[in-house]
């Protein structure tokens, strides 16, 4: 069965790593007091529910990929750049919402931890992987995108985000992985 990800064109690729510009949407956003390694899984199923009809209009809406955890940002204008602040402990985990949605179409959370937020179209570095769904494998990756970022003419504009595509079923080896990093080109 197909699983609707978030649209990207590709605009530079370099082994593992790619340079990608990705298309506005829409994220279903909970904020979890967790370590690293508990937190996607404490962020699940409120966010299953959401998806699976517990909101206003109790819509059930698709499964997409990925499910996104990345330290909490604070948003300081709607208008305005975001802000981000590293809050120990805390993370934001989201579920990207289909594309054939609006922000004005989706029903409302009846959870009041879940957030609908709007994600302007952006610039991202990524490196995809395989494997553990470990902190340990997200600092490694992370760290050899950090490097290929400074390779290049590029500014970090935001957090990492740790994106995962597959179930906990999948074997390791099928496993996608990525580390984002929202840059710009200067």
């Amino acid at each position: 069965m197909a699983i609707q990800e978030a649209e990207y064109k590709i605009v530079e690729k370099d082994g593992c790593f790619e340079l990608r510009d990705y298309a506005a949407h829409i994220l279903a956003e909970i904020m979890i007091d967790a370590p690293f390694e508990k937190a996607g899984n404490k962020a699940f199923h409120p966010l299953f529910e959401y998806i699976s009809g517990a909101n206003q209009l109790k819509n059930t809406l698709e499964m997409t990929a990925p499910v996104s955890q990345q330290v909490v940002s604070q948003q300081i204008e709607m208008t305005a750049p975001v802000s981000q602040q590293r809050k120990e402990g805390k993370w934001a985990i989201s579920f990207m919402m289909p594309a054939s949605y609006r922000f004005q179409t989706l029903s409302a959370p009846t959870n009041s931890a879940i957030q609908l937020r709007q994600v302007p179209a952006r610039r991202i570095a990524a490196i995809t992987y395989s494997g553990f769904w470990s902190e340990k494998n997200y600092h490694r990756h992370k760290i050899k995108l950090e490097l290929w970022i400074t390779q290049h003419p590029w500014r970090v504009t935001g957090e990492p985000v740790w994106a995962r595509y597959n179930s906990p079923f999948t074997l390791l080896f099928f496993r996608r992985n990525e580390v984002l990093i929202p840059v710009d080109v200067d």
